[in-house]
């Protein structure tokens, strides 16, 4: 559900990336002028399922802070895409499923969120820079790709390996470099991260107590904390490191789900 309380920013203070191709002047005249209102949703079970609660579409939603959880099942399988600040989407849009096959979507918020509604108002004005609604669409360009790459994660045989290589990537995204390691400040559950990547829950607790237990990931409060260096740790897991060879199988972390 969205709050009552609504708010009018400029995009490109909320967002100063958005702006990093316009000239000086120009974005300075586009700061002032370029303007969107502000919806926010809190936690829980999120139904943005009709439009004009949201006005013209125009582009969609651009989140300025907060989790959002988009999660699909398909004939008893789930999978699920993360987003956060600076993603661009329309919730809204119905999800085509096959007819013989259904594709059922949820949308959950994982942390209360805003978000930017680019509606037609919005592109009327921004339009006079087209540099800005071209970083945009990039945006939803960019969201495409990572796409391509979690459906190339959950290819990957091992399911700790496929953890390590989300949180690395999410830690890409929104991670922190400190004196301990990259701080990932999502604090997804175990669930969330079995649908990102495509495995069930168990496995994934399981998995994650291997990576811990080897000192590549550490749950700390808000998130998760990465330690070394991604392409090293993932190294480390391919040769078995830490493996019980001894049973002559691999440990259930380390099997396919």
């Amino acid at each position: 559900m969205l709050t009552e309380r609504r708010d009018i920013v400029s995009i490109l203070e909320v967002d100063p990336e958005l702006g990093e191709h316009l000239a000086p002047d120009a974005l300075a005249l586009a700061r002032r002028h370029v303007l969107a209102r502000v919806e926010r949703a809190e936690r829980g079970l999120w139904e943005p399922s009709d439009e004009a609660e949201w006005g013209q579409a125009g582009v969609g939603l651009l989140i300025l802070d907060g989790l959002v959880l988009r999660e699909l099942a398909l004939v008893g399988r789930e999978t699920a895409e993360l987003l956060g600040p600076g993603d661009v989407l329309r919730p809204y849009d119905h999800d085509e499923g096959f007819e013989a096959l259904p594709v059922q979507a949820e949308w959950h918020v994982c942390e209360a969120a805003s978000f930017a509604v680019l509606d037609h108002r919005f592109v009327s004005v921004a339009g006079r820079w087209p540099e800005l609604l071209d970083a945009i669409v990039g945006r939803a360009m960019k969201r495409s790709r990572r796409l391509a790459v979690q459906l190339a994660i959950s290819r990957v045989t091992r399911v700790d390996e496929r953890l390590l290589i989300i949180l690395w990537k999410l830690a890409e995204r929104w991670g922190k470099v400190s004196p301990d390691g990259v701080r990932l400040p999502v604090a997804v559950t175990h669930e969330t991260l079995a649908r990102l990547v495509g495995a069930r829950r168990p496995s994934v607790t399981t998995a994650l107590g291997r990576l811990s237990r080897l000192g590549m990931v550490e749950r700390v409060r808000g998130g998760w904390l990465l330690h070394g260096e991604a392409q090293a740790q993932l190294a480390r897991l391919e040769a078995g490191e830490g493996e019980d060879v001894g049973n002559g199988a691999r440990t259930a972390a380390a099997a396919a789900d």
